[in-house]
C-alpha cells in the first residue's frame, strides 16, 4: 500500500456542475430517499453548496449558518423551509401518483 496515497471525503456538491447533473441528482434522491426527509434536506443541502449557499441564503432570505444547518442531513428543517429552498433552487414539489 503507498503510504503517500491522500484519499478525501466523497462531496456530491463537487459534481453538481450544470443543470442536467442537478436534475438528475436530485430525481435520484427523491427515489431512494423513501420517507427519509433528512436525506432530502442533505441532496437539496449539496445542490445549494454546488450552487452557492449565500446566493441561496439571499434568495430565501434565511442565513447561511440556518441554511447549512437545515440541510446538512442532521437537522430538521421545517417543511416551510424544504419548499422555499426547492424553489429558491429552482425546483417545485408537486404531487404525483405512486
Amino acid at each position: 500500500m503507498d503510504e503517500n496515497l491522500k484519499l478525501r471525503r466523497w462531496d456530491s456538491a463537487e459534481h453538481l456542475d450544470n443543470e442536467e447533473a442537478i436534475r438528475l441528482y436530485v430525481e435520484a434522491c427523491f427515489e431512494e430517499a423513501g420517507d427519509d426527509a433528512a436525506f432530502i434536506a442533505k441532496a437539496l443541502g449539496n445542490v445549494a453548496r454546488a450552487r452557492g449557499m449565500t446566493v441561496l441564503a439571499k434568495e430565501t432570505g434565511m442565513g447561511r449558518e440556518s441554511l447549512y444547518k437545515a440541510l446538512s442531513g442532521e437537522g430538521n428543517p421545517s417543511f416551510g423551509t424544504v419548499l422555499k429552498v426547492a424553489r429558491a433552487l429552482g425546483f417545485k414539489l408537486a404531487p404525483l401518483p405512486i
